[in-house]
Parts: C-alpha cells; structure tokens; sequence
C-alpha cells in the first residue's frame, strides 16, 4: 500500500478516474491571506476557541483547553515566525496558519537543514474551499523567501487532511505509532518569489480594507434602522 492510500487517496489528483471522486468546491485561484501581527493575537486565539474538541486535537495532539490555547497566543514570536490568517465578509478569522522557525534546522535521516514547521486550522465554516491547500503554498512561499530549505510539519496520523495537502507536494513521510512527520525539501528563493510575497500581501491588505468598510457601511444602516 502506497503513502497515498494509506491517507485515503488512490491516485495523485488529476489521475483519478472522474466519476469515481465525490464532488467538491473548485478550489480559488487566489485567497486573500493577510499577514497577521502581534495586534492579531486576541483574533487568533477567538479562532482557536471556536474549534471543537476533535479539531484542536488534530491541530494541538491534545484537546487544548483554554488555559493552553492562550499560553500558545501569547508565545508566537511574530519576529521570527510568520503567521497568516484569512478572514471572511465580517472579518473573522476562519483560517490560520504559522510558519515557525526552527532554530536547530530539521532533516530525513539525521540530516539538519534550515527549516520551518507549518500548522493551520480552518473553521468549520470555512472548509471545502480550500483554505488549507492556499494557505500551505502561502507558506512555502514564505519559507523560501525567509532561507528556509525545507518545510516540516508535525500531524497525527489521523490528521488525514492535511498529510495529503503534504504528500500532494511530494514530502517525504515518517510515521511512529499515532504520529507522523512530513519533510518537503525547498527549492531557493527567487526574486519572483520575493515579488510575489509583496504583491500577495498588498493584495490582502487591499482586499481587507475593502472589507472592513463594507462591513462599517452595513453596521451604520443596521443603525439607522433601528433607530427609526
């Protein structure tokens, strides 16, 4: 049995016969993913809160309850890592992802490599969109452009989503008991990459503002209304 069907996939996506995969969503091309600072963490950890149980099992190894999802917010160094997140029409963070540094590098096989480790959650509300897949090519970009050459990412082996995200970018995977590593090894950064990081993020910026008041307008006729 191939690492592809182990996670529930028979073929690489494209080589599948049509009428045998369920119907989903076509993925966007592009996503408004916003750069997150230290100003963001009382939205991120609301995100994290919204998660049930399962799901912060899967992003966590462990139900994290409040206590611990707030010791996590409050320890992203946003001046070594990256944090990403994408909002929806009444700006709420349905999906965030962090690219942390790893001080000591990562590798296969005892090899150490400049790396970042890559984590997300999308909320219920958010998934089938594809959420998950922009934000992990977001942060490969993103690792290139900060001179990493890899990208890891921890996940329980349950956590099939995301190792198939993994796979389908041809990482490498290593399994012990519930546990699971992926390593995909990066190519350079270029200045098209660096170009596009900065396009991408005026992008979003652009995309937020427009956003915001539009939801501004909405707050102020919704006022008006019950005024009357």
């Amino acid at each position: 049995m191939s690492e592809l069907e182990r996670f529930g996939m028979q073929s690489i996506p494209g080589k599948a016969e049509r009428g045998d995969a369920p119907k989903r969503r076509p993925i966007p091309r592009w996503v408004p993913i916003r750069t997150l600072k230290a100003r963001h963490r009382r939205r991120i950890l609301d995100h994290l809160v919204q998660l049930d149980e399962h799901d912060r099992y899967l992003r966590f190894g462990s139900p994290a309850p409040l206590e611990q999802l707030s010791r996590y917010t409050a320890s992203i160094d946003f001046k070594r890592d990256e944090v990403f997140g994408v909002f929806d029409r009444r700006l709420r963070l349905v999906a965030v992802a962090h690219l942390a540094a790893l001080p000591g590098g990562a590798g296969p096989a005892g090899k150490r490599t400049p790396a970042m480790e890559f984590g997300v959650s999308v909320l219920p509300s958010g998934r089938g969109r594809g959420l998950g897949q922009r934000l992990f090519e977001h942060a490969i970009m993103h690792a290139r452009n900060h001179g990493a050459r890899a990208l890891v990412i921890h996940a329980l082996t349950e956590n099939r989503p995301m190792l198939r995200i993994a796979l389908r970018a041809g990482a490498q995977l290593q399994t012990e008991g519930a546990d699971a590593e992926a390593w995909l090894s990066l190519p350079p950064d270029t200045l098209g990459s660096h170009l596009e990081g900065s396009l991408l993020a005026v992008s979003a910026d652009l995309v937020f503002g427009i956003k915001r008041n539009a939801l501004r307008i909405q707050q102020w006729i919704a006022s008006l209304r019950g005024s009357l």
